[in-house]
């Protein structure tokens, strides 16, 4: 395995690469993690906004919205699910860092592939169908058997849940309103990857576009992959595969946007150009803010 690179340029001269680079690529594959929608407001770990949003749960010891396996009762997670994911996957208005990101691709050839389930690419001006979201989408929901491998769309069971949700309590006070499998009636999730349930069928074919067009790329183009906010949580989904695609790609080069873990393997050299600053900074040396209000 090689040896990571932790030598980083100065700021202004590493942004003067980037802005270079960004101007001699024929494509740009933008690749994100977590860390991206955190700094566009979505931080998980946000003990304060998690305070606000559920307050009986911040009273029972909660302090983040990552609760995959804490011990609630059903009426209890489904209140946390329709709250977390109405304010996440649903919020109104466009996201400002998105936008700025989606000037800064402006009309070059492009795709997106991220780790995020919350849409915010898509909604903030980036076509559907250039966007693979491997993990899923909490706009959906599955069977947990599974029977099916159908999804359906989420909102109508949220908004159900949220209409009869105490939030002094945290519990959905109607427990008809606990939505469950409409064709074998067992309990259902958000169609998001947690275990080998994972109902991905839908997400299959864009990942498959996504393929095609790296495959179907002249020789001599030159891709440019901009990593932001992919960190060591989920590496085997963003941050290794853009490494080895890098390095299995002649002219390609990679950018990696990451305030905590910005190094970038050795083997790849001159091609690659750690940034140890989160995307808001970089976004506000290249994107002037009203050049994304209305992109």
């Amino acid at each position: 395995m090689s040896s990571t690179s932790d030598t980083h340029t100065s700021a202004p001269q590493a942004i003067e690469t980037l802005r270079s680079w960004l101007g001699e690529a024929d494509r740009v594959l933008i690749a994100a993690g977590a860390g991206l929608s955190a700094a566009a407001g979505y931080d998980y770990g946000d003990a304060e906004r998690f305070k606000e949003l559920l307050p009986a749960l911040y009273r029972l010891g909660l302090r983040s919205r990552y609760l995959l396996g804490a011990p609630l009762p059903a009426d209890m997670m489904w209140g946390y699910w329709a709250v977390h994911i109405d304010d996440i996957r649903y919020s109104p208005g466009p996201n400002p860092l998105y936008r700025r990101l989606r000037a800064l691709v402006g009309d070059r050839d492009h795709w997106v592939m991220t780790s995020n389930v919350d849409a915010l690419f898509v909604r903030n001006g980036f076509a559907a169908d250039r966007v693979f979201t491997p993990q899923g989408d909490y706009g959906r929901l599955q069977c947990t058997v599974p029977c099916t491998r159908e999804t359906w769309a989420g909102k109508p069971y949220f908004d159900r849940i949220l209409a009869v949700y105490d939030p002094e309590s945290g519990r959905v006070t109607d427990p008809a309103a606990l939505p469950r499998c409409p064709r074998c009636g067992a309990a259902v999730f958000p169609n998001v990857r947690v275990g080998p349930e994972f109902v991905d069928d839908s997400y299959l074919p864009t990942g498959q576009r996504l393929l095609h067009w790296l495959d179907r790329a002249p020789a001599e183009d030159r891709l440019l992959v901009v990593e932001i906010g992919a960190g060591f949580n989920t590496p085997g989904v963003i941050r290794l595969p853009m490494e080895n695609l890098v390095r299995g790609t002649r002219r390609a080069r990679l950018v990696r946007v990451n305030p905590g873990h910005p190094d970038v393997p050795a083997d790849l050299g001159d091609r690659a150009l750690p940034l140890p600053f989160g995307a808001g900074r970089l976004l506000d040396a290249l994107v002037p803010l009203e050049e994304g209000r209305d992109s």
